[in-house]
């Protein structure tokens, strides 16, 4: 078989033709290719100093120089993936010989089959297989041993084709698509047979897992994926970590959920506990064990009985008595219940078993939301320093093998052993600017964060003068001289740092936090205002712990009274440090529309050139199982230094990523940008969030032209010009300094680490930006994709923008991961989720009733930085 070696190749021009090999090009070589739709590189970034760094890309050095043919599976009856998995290899052990010729096909698991030569059976075949009754799942209705599968060829791509797409001579195509996912599934063919396979990409083992609380426990794993680069494709090569159900006797998961020692402790076993670990166990995967090992059979779960095994009776049949669980355990099996105080789970075919026979299986993961102590706890395995996560990558590739991999052998794909070093760049870093009047007007942050304190004012430190206090909690639990204090130091730190404390001694109100909750704020709306006979400004509550009674108070506050509120813990008033106080002023300045700090004069030329508004858009979703209405905000900057923006929310249909009203909310920041300044703005720089790779185009499509029939609708002849922007979080590209002058504190790249070459898009324009300082485990860089940009920026002017803008972030006094326009969409949208009038939702609900379920923004809020 022919090869092409990547590594000694730079050009198609250098690949050798095979004669008897007839390629399809699309276009003669020497016409123009249009290679995109999305904006290609205008070149590369000179600003800033040149480092090299190591990342988490693998060079592919070897890809084989012959079609891959993509194949239709048919396996009927219907099964779940990883039983197909099972059929499958069965079904290839036993034809590899005839049929198949010896070839080593690659399988997703689910209606594709890819293989390097062409089956000898021709484009279809239909074959019988009987799966051994060992390799079967028992049940109540076990699945059948008798498959067929059925084989029908679909497509011949030629590689050649994907070798000129990563050298920018060719558009991305679905020859090349295609191509790329046959790739991707013969790296990931080995890890989903001898992983727990999540999804197509992540594999996981228990080897190593750590308890998490409540039932669960957090396994290591890895995660890989096939992506082009420039010139080359590389494996990108994650570590990664996902719960699971800690698997076991469930009367002992009871305990664990619960929070209980051990399984005696459960002789309180409540109605409440029940609905606990009901909520928990759902749906969930167990065998039985009271017929010995030779009959587990498998069953899911499907509620807990009403009451004990105890006091659960049923009917053996017409005509005989009713008998209860514990008593027909006794006399059918000779099983004496250790605990028949405890309930009953019921299947879905209506049989109940008494806990201690049920054995929840391994490796079932978790997909609900984490507890905060279980998130906690994930966070201390899963925070790895730098050199830690760089050593496990290093270890899990070799791990894999890809040399002795036979499916790789075969396609003649070998990757280079060690991570790819590339080139980048540390951008300057920008100069501060706060008030005159303070001894530290200029400040330039090191390792990209500064400190707050008495030398610094706040640029335009806002008037407090119409304000109340609300305690959720009584005096004797939080002491009057207790919050006396703190808001003495409070309202000193504000002064100091530049803002003007009319009122220092608000009305204090104590407040039961299991009472009327409406009616507290309304009252303290109340006292505020009567205290200086003024509208009131600002609502400042007192918490003990974060609760619903949060949400609550947002909801309030957003949408009935109209008055921005900022939260205080009760564990942090105790000391009421400067620091504290100060990090509280700044969110206080914020949202009395003051200004807490901004850049100099010169490092922000785009926004200041012209009338320009920076967009933030962002989408969140309900989570699994939920049917709430996702949620679209919008900020838009209405100020030349990009500090201030309003806001605009939309409720749609669950799980819908294309912002619907799109059009109507960026209307609706225009014209505030317009009264605000008189100007219209004749640029629009749009950053999106929240968008994956293969939702590029229906963004380009629906979401740019809502703005611009947004800008046209306002008036006919205004069409400003437009440069969009995809943020991405949500990705596995790691970078690791290799020289100690390139290290932060916590030993990550340096604040202003920035990538354009090698690992980036072949030929569009992207780039990665490690904008923040390390606090703890590996930086994740935050990737920014253009997908129109009438604007022609240049990749200097692009960067330096992005980055500069991450020093603007109003609450903190470090530069951030994410541009802040699609950070604060990202808030506004999690802060939506507090205005649902009633959790009393049920499945028969209509969309539009749910819809109906969520409160709007008070038009007093719009301007204001509400979820600061």
């Amino acid at each position: 078989m022919k090869f092409i070696v990547l590594q000694k190749c730079r050009s198609f021009s250098s690949f050798r033709r095979l004669k008897e090999r007839k390629f399809v090009m699309s276009q003669p070589e020497h016409a123009p290719i249009k290679l995109s739709e999305f904006p290609t590189r205008p070149g590369y970034g000179q600003l800033g100093r040149e480092i090299q760094v190591r990342t988490n890309f693998f060079e592919v050095l070897q890809l084989p120089d012959a079609n891959v043919y993509q194949y239709d599976v048919d396996i009927s009856p219907e099964v779940p993936p990883f039983l197909n998995r099972k059929v499958f290899e069965h079904f290839e052990n036993a034809k590899r010989g005839g049929i198949l010729g010896g070839i080593r096909p690659v399988y997703d698991g689910r209606k594709n089959v890819y293989t390097i030569k062409q089956f000898p059976f021709g484009d279809a075949t239909t074959c019988q297989i009987i799966l051994p009754e060992d390799e079967t799942v028992q049940s109540t209705k076990p699945p059948s041993r008798h498959y067929t599968i059925k084989l029908k060829k679909v497509a011949e791509k030629n590689l050649e084709e994907t070798i000129r797409f990563v050298n920018g001579k060719s558009a991305t195509s679905n020859n090349i698509l295609t191509a790329i996912t046959a790739l991707d599934v013969l790296i990931n063919q080995v890890p989903a047979t001898n992983f727990i396979a999540v999804g197509r990409r992540a594999f996981f083992t228990s080897e190593g897992s750590r308890k998490l609380h409540g039932g669960a426990e957090v396994w290591q794993g890895y995660w890989q994926s096939l992506r082009p680069g420039q010139g080359k494709f590389y494996i990108n090569f994650d570590t990664s970590a996902t719960a699971f159900y800690e698997p076991g006797n469930i009367a002992t998961v009871f305990a664990r959920i619960l929070g209980y020692r051990g399984v005696e402790d459960l002789h309180g076993f409540t109605d409440k506990d029940r609905l606990k670990a009901e909520k928990t166990l759902k749906q969930l995967k167990f065998q039985v064990n009271h017929r010995g090992d030779n009959v587990r059979r498998q069953y899911r779960i499907k509620k807990l009985s009403e009451f004990s095994a105890r006091e659960t009776r049923f009917s053996r049949g017409v005509g005989e008595d009713s008998v209860d669980v514990e008593t027909y355990f006794q006399q059918q099996y000779n099983r004496q219940l250790r605990y028949p105080f405890l309930p009953c789970i019921v299947t879905q075919n209506g049989s109940y078993f008494p806990v201690e026979v049920c054995d929840l299986e391994e490796g079932q993961r978790i997909i609900r939301k984490l507890t905060d102590k279980q998130t906690a706890d994930m966070i201390k395995f899963t925070c790895q320093p730098p050199a830690v996560r760089s050593d496990k990558i290093q270890k899990g590739m070799v791990s894999l093998n890809y040399d002795q991999n036979e499916h790789c052998r075969q396609w003649g794909f070998k990757v280079a052993s060690e991570m790819t070093v590339i080139d980048a760049r540390i951008l300057p870093t920008p100069t501060l600017a706060y008030h005159p009047s303070g001894k530290e007007s200029k400040v330039v942050p090191q390792y990209g964060a500064w400190q707050l304190g008495p030398g610094k004012k706040m640029l335009n430190g806002a008037t407090l003068n119409s304000w109340s206090v609300v305690v959720f909690a009584s005096s004797q639990q939080i002491r009057k001289e207790v919050v006396d204090l703190f808001i003495r130091e409070l309202t000193k730190t504000l002064g100091e740092n530049g803002m003007n404390i009319a009122n220092s001694k608000p009305p204090i109100l104590h407040a039961n936090p299991q009472g009327n909750i409406e009616s507290t704020m309304r009252q303290a709306y109340q006292i505020a205002g009567n205290a200086v006979k003024r509208t009131p400004q600002l609502i400042l509550c007192i918490l003990q712990g974060r609760s619903s009674l949060y949400d609550e108070i947002k909801r309030i506050e957003d949408t009935v009274l109209g008055v921005p509120t900022q939260c205080a813990m009760s564990n942090k008033i105790l000391k009421a440090t400067k620091q504290y106080c100060g990090m509280l002023g700044l969110k206080i300045n914020v949202k009395l529309q003051g200004n807490n700090v901004s850049l100099q004069q010169g490092y922000l030329p785009f926004l200041q050139e012209a009338p320009t508004i920076v967009f933030g858009a962002d989408v969140t979703h309900p989570g699994i199982g939920d049917e709430n209405p996702s949620i679209a905000a919008l900020v838009g900057s209405f100020d030349a230094k990009a500090t201030k923006y309003a806001t605009s929310i939309r409720f749609q249909t669950a799980r819908t990523e294309i912002i619907s009203a799109l059009k109507d909310m960026v209307q609706e920041l225009l014209k505030i940008f317009y009264k605000e300044t008189r100007k219209k703005p004749g640029r629009i720089l749009f950053y999106r969030d929240g968008v994956s790779e293969g939702q590029f185009e229906d963004i380009l499509k629906y979401e740019v032209d809502a703005i611009r029939k947004a800008c046209t609708e306002l008036e006919a002849t205004y069409k400003p010009t437009i440069t969009f922007v995809v943020v991405q979080k949500r990705h596995h590209a790691r970078f690791f300094p290799i020289h100690h002058k390139d290290l932060d504190k916590s030993k990550n790249c340096l604040p202003g680490t920035v990538v354009e070459k090698t690992i980036t898009h072949p030929f569009e324009f992207d780039f990665y930006l490690q904008s923040h300082p390390g606090l703890q485990g590996t930086s994740r860089p935050t990737h920014y994709h253009v997908l129109i940009d009438e604007n022609k920026f240049k990749p200097d002017s692009l960067q330096t923008l992005t980055y500069n803008l991450c020093y603007l972030y109003a609450r903190c006094p470090r530069a951030v991961s994410v541009v802040p326009p699609a950070y604060y969409a990202h808030l506004a949208a999690f802060r939506a989720r507090c205005w649902q009038k009633s959790s009393a939702i049920s499945e028969g609900d209509s969309e539009s009733g749910r819809l109906e379920n969520y409160c709007g923004l008070k038009p007093e809020l719009q301007k204001i930085m509400f979820f600061i």
